[in-house]
């Protein structure tokens, strides 16, 4: 990499820093946060607990950079995403390295899924841009025609969450530099390393300074200096639902534009008429990927009477043959859950399920990996329920943790399935055309998946309904969030 040199230069004692205006910069106010490693337990690093100073030089720099960048060409700034996502590819097995340090997902999983989807996304939008056409309506009769100017916004703001750090950071970031705005971006304090070796790849590949700005910092601090800040004019934000609540309390009186995308609680439904094998693999991926800690898991199994007994036997067979161990590890399949608070915060559902008279079926037990003794490894975990309104059906766990409970009737898991306060994903496994069609059409969330999981294609609308948020992103969806449309009307 270009600048890996100059990368190598830090001092060891400042760790990461803030990326504002091209450079690389130590926070205003000297204020430090402590930086684990999930697999072993122990402090690897520092990062800034930027204030809002240093949210306000980002947006300066910001600022600065949009009258030159939005007046830049589709083809220019296209050029230059596309560049970026090669230099991401160049440095695949460092940034999947830094991914799984900072976030504890394996290794090999950083490899396969993380940092080529964050390549795709600046690959996908570099070329979206330049098919991203004006609309235009005749008034016939009235000698007059209509088009629409799709216009950056100006500085936008960008808060992602630590589940998939580099890959969500990216899925904002490259649609809002790639519609000609200017980004101040905040990643998780959780899992800040891959955003900070972003802004070095984005050096090198020839952005222009101040169009991307990240900063460091706690949500409570940098977070919220971002969120009320009156330049910036847009809010992209992915976490937690109670944390979408705020950001649009404090957003509302600023006029501000949302994407929330927030929490899931995601039925796994199964019909008898499935192909089993199938969907037997794929439950098991679709329950444990990341260590349960994706918004799209199906944490709630629903199966069909018939063969929930085979089912029960056969998917807890598969989930006690996962591996448990240290993320650089070739074999594992689980690694570490991200931070101590958050390996508390599911061991204390797991007790939750039990005074709820759930029955564990496998694990739900603390794991010891040899030589890494203070990582935050758990068994992942299968919870027999007996009713849908238990708080481990209603609540989201955010990690290796899944509920299974059986079903009569296509009416009864229907009613199931919707009756939860989020909305975000589906799937469902069966054969029969009709029923998914039927299926499809009321289940109360924003993704079905038939018979498959996870299959993405960029140009889909992505988001929630109910408490999984508001706004769309993906494709031209997010493009649009990123422009304001302005109707000129000319008579001729």
């Amino acid at each position: 990499m270009a600048n890996r040199e100059k990368q190598d230069e830090i001092p060891a004692s400042t760790g990461i820093r803030n990326y504002i205006n091209g450079q690389y910069i130590n926070p205003i106010q000297d204020n430090w946060l402590d930086n684990y490693c999930p697999a072993t337990g122990e402090v690897y690093g520092k990062i800034p607990n930027s204030s809002k100073a240093d949210v306000e030089n980002a947006h300066l720099a910001a600022k600065s950079a949009f009258p030159s960048w939005s007046q830049t060409t589709f083809e220019e700034r296209s050029r230059i995403l596309i560049k970026i996502s090669e230099l991401l590819e160049d440095n695949l097995q460092r940034l999947a390295e830094a991914e799984s340090k900072d976030n504890g997902k394996p290794v090999s999983l950083a490899k396969e899924v993380d940092i080529p989807r964050a390549a795709s996304n600046f690959r996908f939008f570099g070329n979206a841009i330049t098919q991203f056409a004006s609309e235009s309506h005749e008034s016939v009769g009235q000698d007059a025609i209509n088009f629409t100017l799709r216009q950056p916004i100006g500085v936008v703001g960008c808060i992602s969450p630590w589940n998939l750090p580099l890959y969500l950071f990216t899925w904002k970031i490259a649609p809002a530099i790639a519609a000609g705005n200017c980004v101040v971006a905040k990643p998780s304090e959780v899992t800040p390393m891959t955003a900070y070796l972003l802004g070095e790849i984005c050096t090198a590949a020839g952005l222009p300074k101040g169009v991307l700005n990240i900063v460091h910092g706690l949500g409570t601090t940098t977070g919220q200096a971002i969120i009320e800040h009156p330049g910036i004019k847009a809010i992209s934000f992915t976490g937690g639902t109670a944390t979408g609540a705020q950001i649009a309390k404090v957003a509302a009186p600023l006029f501000k534009k949302l994407s929330l995308e927030l929490g899931g609680k995601n039925p796994n439904i199964i019909f008898a008429d499935c192909d089993y094998d199938d969907m037997l693999t794929t439950t098991v991926r679709s329950s444990f990927s990341n260590q349960g800690q994706i918004c799209l898991c199906g944490s709630r199994i629903f199966v069909e009477a018939s063969i929930y007994d085979k089912f029960k036997t056969d998917f807890v067979a598969k989930v006690k043959a996962l591996k448990v161990g240290h993320p650089s590890e070739a074999s594992t399949n689980i690694g570490a859950l991200v931070s101590k608070q958050h390996f508390k915060k599911v061991m204390d559902y797991i007790e939750i399920a039990k005074a709820e008279h759930g029955k564990i079926l496998c694990g739900g037990n603390k794991v010891v990996v040899k030589g890494y003794e203070n990582g935050y490894y758990l068994e992942p975990t299968v919870i027999e329920v007996v009713s849908n309104d238990c708080r481990i059906n209603q609540e989201e766990i955010f990690g290796p943790v899944v509920t299974i409970m059986p079903f009569e009737s296509e009416v009864e898991v229907l009613e199931m399935a919707n009756k939860v306060k989020y909305g975000l994903s589906a799937t469902l496994w069966t054969n029969d055309l009709k029923r998914t069609m039927r299926m499809a059409n009321q289940l109360q969330v924003g993704i079905v998946w038939i018979n498959t999981w996870m299959m993405r294609d960029l140009r889909t609308p992505f988001g929630g309904v109910k408490a999984s948020g508001i706004g769309r992103e993906g494709g031209f969806e997010a493009l649009r969030f990123f422009t304001e449309a302005k109707n000129v009307c000319i008579k001729y």
